[in-house]
């Protein structure tokens, strides 16, 4: 029978209507989600907030951990008439300050809706009890239980980051946050957010027509366990950081001190930093610490960019030796300084003249250095001077200057290398020459680099040629760091050239050679210390003082970074503090003979704390 034009118009009516019926059937009958989704005006959400994981330092110290709070909540849809008094002598408040909140609350009404709000943080122990015997007499208003943070060590306040409540704009962003939760906002806490915050979990209870809560929904099926945030170990030496903050108290600057074999960050202090005190309630003391003019909440480890000064004529001299430019018997005289463009001098301190490689590092001869770059500039298997800055710079970012290293901690910042491009924009193409730029010889100029690179370099000398990424995490239980964490990172420089430079390193310590070493005052008995000092020119005031060591010299355990501001030279103030804690890590203790450099550090201030 032939199928009418009629008929199959029918046919494809029967075959839509029972695909319609069909899924009509899932959505009312097999599947629930929309009808839950159509329930949720008469259903009511009470949450419950997990305990955030712990943080462990490198030795199973509890850097942070939890203690239990009380806050109050409150659905100002279901508030009744209610004594204001009687209410605030429960909770330890004013009744102006009731009045207020609830004045705000019939402001907004509609927009809040049937929302729960945060009514009280932080109540005490003795008030909450008083609330719970006579949260009766108050609809609307809850107690519930959640933990804040605890600090067993004053160690890294910048390091380990502070938690606050989330704001509208990061729950627009974030859409799996509420009002009411908490998420890292700095430091390890941020970078850890996703394992360190667990997950909520909530009973369910229905309303009936007059908005009261009556029975749990389905029984309590639906409802959720909460799951504990993930504990976190940190890469951090507890005690080595405590003690770094000790020694930079009172001075603005960084001490970053690293494990060579790994990429382990030991310590990272910045300072002024934010004490852990106010960590746990950090929105009570944010405005008077904004307003410190030193700024303790700038992680300077990893967001100052400073001139790098004489450590970087390691970085000069290992790029002379990998291009052929320089032999390390190669002298250059040094009369106080390098002449260069007429009656310009870079000048230098007194010591002997001339100078091998090995004496020039010991030493930190400025006008050894001069040489060194001009003849990386001058270099004739490259056609231009610009062409020849480009392969010095390429080499310069193996060692992890000028961009960011990739460490796992939160706002890193990249430092600087100039450009060939970018001097040509300023001098004009072809117009420039070693003389323009001769302030890049000794770490001068346009280079810009954070304390968390300079400690990066000091590894990878003492790893000769190679460095891990820096981190902070360790893996553990159910955390497994980045593959990339534990990848060698080699410079564009062959390992053999390491070996001349970190003889150099040593001299500086231990002296020998014809030259006496600027870094003769880190000398540490029974240790084998390499080191480097660095006087940073400073337009806002005295020069920045600058060190970085490692030891033992084979086989090292720890590299150290110390970063001064306005100290003057690197081996007066950043000296003792890089090698006091080198020294510190490796011994457990400072020898006598050394306790004159900690009383120093310790007893002197260039500027008086503000606590915060």
């Amino acid at each position: 029978m032939e199928i009418t034009r009629k008929n199959k118009l029918q046919i494809g009516l029967v075959a839509v209507a029972a695909i319609l019926l069909g899924k009509l059937f899932y959505i009312q009958i097999v599947n629930d989600k929309y009808k839950v989704d159509a329930s949720n005006n008469s259903m009511v959400y009470n949450y419950i907030y997990p305990p955030r994981g712990v943080i462990y330092d490198r030795n199973g110290e509890i850097l942070v951990g939890n203690e239990v709070c009380y806050d109050i909540s409150v659905t100002p849809r279901d508030v009744q008439p209610f004594d204001t008094l009687a209410l605030a002598n429960a909770l330890g408040t004013s009744v102006d300050f009731i009045r207020e909140r609830m004045a705000y609350y019939r402001q907004y009404r509609t927009r809040i809706g049937w929302q729960t709000l945060s009514f009280i943080k932080h109540i005490t122990p003795e008030n909450y009890i008083k609330f719970a015997e006579e949260a009766y007499r108050f609809p609307g208003f809850k107690a519930e239980v959640r933990s804040v943070r605890q600090y067993p060590f004053n160690a890294g306040g910048n390091l380990l980051g502070y938690i606050s409540e989330v704001d509208a704009d990061y729950i627009q962003k974030h859409p799996e946050y509420r009002s009411g939760d908490y998420v890292g906002k700095t430091g390890l806490e941020a970078a850890m957010e996703e394992k360190l915050r667990g997950v909520k979990g909530y009973h369910i209870y229905l309303r009936d027509s007059r908005n009261r809560i009556q029975s749990p929904y389905m029984d309590g099926q639906e409802d959720k366990e909460a799951e504990p945030g993930k504990d976190v170990v940190s890469t951090i030496d507890a005690h080595l950081q405590q003690y770094g903050q000790q020694l930079m108290e009172g001075k603005v600057g960084s001490v970053v001190a690293i494990e060579p074999s790994t990429g382990e960050i030991l310590a990272m202090v910045s300072s002024p930093g934010i004490d852990v005190d106010v960590l746990s309630d950090i929105g009570k003391h944010y405005a008077e610490i904004a307003r410190n003019p030193r700024k303790p909440m700038f992680n300077r480890t990893v967001m100052a960019s400073y001139p790098p000064g004489s450590v970087f004529k390691l970085v000069n001299g290992l790029i002379g030796l990998q291009e052929g430019t320089l032999v390390p018997s190669n002298s250059y005289p040094c009369a106080h300084g390098f002449p260069y463009g007429g009656n310009h001098r870079l000048g230098c301190h007194g010591h002997a003249s001339p100078l091998n490689l090995l004496s020039a590092i010991a030493t930190s001869c400025n006008g050894y250095f001069c040489y060194v770059f001009r003849n990386i500039l001058d270099n004739k298997r490259y056609k231009t001077t610009a062409e020849a800055f480009d392969a010095w710079r390429e080499h310069v970012l193996s060692f992890g200057f000028g961009r960011k290293l990739g460490s796992d901690f939160p706002s890193e910042l990249g430092g600087n290398i100039p450009t060939s491009a970018f001097y040509d924009k300023v001098y004009g193409a072809g117009r420039w020459r070693f003389q323009t730029i001769i302030s890049l010889s000794i770490g001068q100029g346009e280079i810009g680099a954070t304390p968390l690179q300079i400690a990066n370099l000091a590894a990878t000398m003492a790893n000769r040629g190679y460095y891990y990424i820096p981190h902070i995490v360790k893996d553990s239980d159910g955390i497994e760091i980045d593959p990339k964490y534990k990848e060698r990172q080699y410079t564009m420089v062959d390992t053999t050239h390491f070996k001349t430079a970190v003889e150099g390193m040593y001299m500086a310590v231990n002296g020998g050679g014809s030259a006496g070493g600027t870094a003769f005052a880190a000398r540490i008995p029974g240790l084998d210390v390499c080191g480097k000092t660095g006087t940073a020119q400073n337009p806002h005031g005295k020069d920045n003082s600058v060190f970085i060591c490692f030891a033992p010299k084979d086989n090292p355990k720890i590299a150290v970074a110390a970063y001064v501001e306005n100290a003057g030279f690197g081996a007066t103030w950043a000296l003792p503090v890089a090698s006091l804690m080198l020294e510190k890590y490796l011994t457990g203790e400072i020898s006598q003979e050394r306790k004159y450099l900690e009383d120093r550090l310790l007893n002197t201030r260039f500027f008086r704390d503000e606590r915060n």
